[in-house]
């Protein structure tokens, strides 16, 4: 039998536990949150509240070779570890490249990861598609969608994928026009024809829907040149998936370089910490918080063994003000501070 004291004390902890379940947890974090690179992050949430990041491949230098899309996991974003390649071996649809910038989306019970296969300099990139029961993987191939010459589009790279109003779409581009297409119920082809959505000074595209507005994150400047790079993130909205999307003086992003987001350490007299920002996704947490996650560069350490850029992960707070997105400063964040908050 317990005594009064124990019962106090078994009463005590039960009360701890059950705070401690509805309480959210929040990690402090400081930039970068992955190394030594993750470039072009895309990231999902599985039904078990674990979230998942996909990246470019490339070879960290570690004796393991390239990594054919690596993914990682992490429990609030800021605490990340690597659980293996989308693709055991490299998909045979096109005879060389890498695999870049993936995407990835959860649609109809399962998981579909569009992804880039380009050289640099080629004339005839591609996008592909796998899916999977599950986030980790393993993937399996369906091909390719489409070649930069079979849909009429130079560079057609950087895919993402979209739905609106339940209609499935794919937005890609890289340098050559963003646009859009219709996809098929299983997300597995193209169907209609492509539509323009903003101009040949972009890249990696990504579509937030809030507040009756679509977003329309764009990269723009140079991604690779190691400390020189000029990578940066813009944003235009519209009222329609198909546009017109305008910056925030109303210009259209077919022509105007959209409002800018998030933009390399450029202040005078003072050492960069991060440079050439850019590729991004975002994350919203419990709190309603939106994340922005993107890879950038340390320009005291750019190169990766091989020669590559080195492109770590960082997240920062997306602030919204007056309808339209920012991060704190316009930069990269340096500083320890708190981070996403999930209930767990």
């Amino acid at each position: 039998m317990f005594g009064k004291s124990a019962w106090w004390g078994v009463f005590a902890v039960g009360i701890l536990l059950v705070a401690a379940a509805l309480h959210p947890t929040r990690s402090e974090y400081e930039n970068p949150v992955f190394e030594p690179v993750f470039a072009d992050p895309s990231v999902i949430r599985a039904e078990d509240g674990t979230f998942y990041a996909y990246g470019t491949e490339d070879d960290w230098g570690d004796g393991a070779g390239p990594r054919l899309i690596p993914i990682l996991r992490s429990d609030n974003l800021t605490e990340w570890e690597y659980v293996g390649d989308a693709f055991r071996r490299k998909p045979e649809w096109k005879s060389e490249g890498g695999l870049w910038a993936p995407h990835i989306a959860r649609h109809r019970d399962r998981y579909l990861l569009y992804y880039s296969y380009s050289v640099w300099g080629d004339s005839n990139p591609g996008i592909g598609v796998a899916t999977a029961d599950h986030p980790a993987g393993p993937f399996t191939d369906h091909g390719k969608l489409f070649t930069s010459e079979e849909i009429g589009v130079s560079n057609s790279i950087d895919p993402m994928f979209f739905v609106d109003d339940g209609t499935p779409y794919l937005i890609w581009g890289s340098f050559g026009g963003i646009y859009g297409i219709r996809l098929s119920d299983d997300g597995l082809r193209t169907v209609g024809e492509k539509f323009q959505i903003a101009g040949d000074a972009f890249e990696a595209p990504y579509l937030v829907k809030r507040g009756g507005y679509y977003y329309l994150f764009v990269s723009l400047g140079s991604c690779c040149e190691g400390e020189h790079s000029t990578y940066r993130v813009a944003v235009g909205r519209a009222r329609s998936l198909r546009g017109p999307y305008l910056d925030r003086e109303g210009k259209d992003l077919l022509a105007s370089e959209g409002t800018l987001v998030l933009a390399g350490d450029e202040e005078e007299g003072k050492e960069k910490r991060f440079v050439g920002p850019g590729h991004n996704a975002v994350v919203t947490d419990d709190r309603g918080t939106d994340w922005i996650i993107y890879h950038a560069i340390d320009p005291t350490d750019p190169r990766l063994p091989g020669g590559a850029t080195r492109r770590p992960l960082l997240i920062d707070p997306l602030k919204w003000e007056g309808g339209w997105p920012s991060v704190e400063q316009g930069i990269p964040g340096t500083d320890r501070k708190p981070g996403p908050v999930f209930e767990r």
